[in-house]
């Protein structure tokens, strides 16, 4: 297994950890106590900042935007009881389909 993937699951399984956890002992604690609103509203947010430093011109930036992005997107898919399965599932499924292809099937839904 990559060191990504163990990353990764990691990450999930402090997420489950913060799922149940007292708002006032983490900051993911207290994402999920505040519910899906805040949740969404964050990830917006850092989407947005995502956007932003993609303009900078500054890799590093970039970088950890993106990496900002990836965790609120992963707090938001935790917060439905999906996870890190569920997204590399669907990316599974669209493997060697062409996006033209795989987004008129999405309109056929």
């Amino acid at each position: 297994m990559s060191r990504s993937n163990d990353t990764l699951e990691r990450l999930e399984a402090t997420l489950e950890a913060r799922r149940s956890a007292d708002a006032d002992s983490s900051y993911v604690a207290s994402l999920f106590a505040r519910g899906e609103d805040a949740i969404l509203q964050k990830v917006g947010e850092e989407a947005t900042e995502f956007l932003l430093a993609s303009k900078s011109g500054d890799a590093v930036h970039l970088t950890k935007e993106a990496a900002d992005v990836w965790f609120h997107m992963l707090v938001l898919m935790k917060h439905k009881g999906l996870g890190m399965a569920d997204i590399l599932g669907e990316l599974e499924k669209r493997e060697g389909l062409s996006g033209l292809d795989e987004k008129a099937s999405r309109t056929a839904d």
